[in-house]
């Protein structure tokens, strides 16, 4: 029944049309070509030092929006760079910003908050959906500042890392350890 069908030109067409079909969809490797720039406002905090805490202790609860975590961008399966800040508002919520993050496009990217340790090598691209993590919505742009709610009740000192996590493949495009700049 179906030999006979494999030997019509047509069959095979259609069958290469399906897979190329199924294949851009599932890659979706014009995405390695087009940028999506982002420019959402940031908080305005002082800027951070390279090292070290951002200010002088002061006492009492801050009156405006402080960096509470920081880290820089370390590339996993597509070069990126940027900075990740976890800053807290005045009203006592938390956002993440992402600061001049520059990545690839891709399909299906998140940004996740993890309890996985940041590690620089390959050995580090699949380890974010092994343990806690908190997705804070889909990636918005590949490029420029963004920000992203952290939902209430999110317990920050258990998850010390972000990732820019591709749902499709499991892979981590790029991370960036939280630690506390104070």
């Amino acid at each position: 029944m179906i030999a006979p069908l494999l030997r019509r030109p047509m069959v095979w067409v259609a069958t290469f049309v399906l897979v190329s079909a199924a294949g851009l969809y599932w890659f979706q490797p014009w995405k390695l070509f087009t940028d999506r720039e982002v420019v959402e406002t940031l908080a305005a905090v002082p800027s951070p030092q390279s090292s070290g805490p951002l200010s002088a202790p002061t006492s009492g609860p801050p009156s405006g929006p402080a960096v509470i975590r920081q880290g820089d961008f370390v590339s996993h399966e597509h070069g990126t760079n940027g900075r990740a800040r976890v800053v807290r508002n005045a009203d006592g919520s938390h956002v993440l910003e992402l600061v001049g993050l520059a990545t690839s496009n891709g399909p299906d990217l998140r940004v996740w908050l993890s309890d996985q340790p940041v590690r620089a090598d390959a050995s580090g691209w699949r380890v974010f959906d092994d343990g806690r993590w908190v997705e804070l919505g889909r990636l918005k742009g590949n490029k420029g500042d963004q920000t992203y709610a952290i939902p209430s009740g999110t317990n920050l000192d258990q998850l010390g890392s972000v990732t820019i996590w591709c749902k499709r493949f499991s892979v981590s495009f790029g991370a960036a350890s939280l630690a506390l700049t104070s």
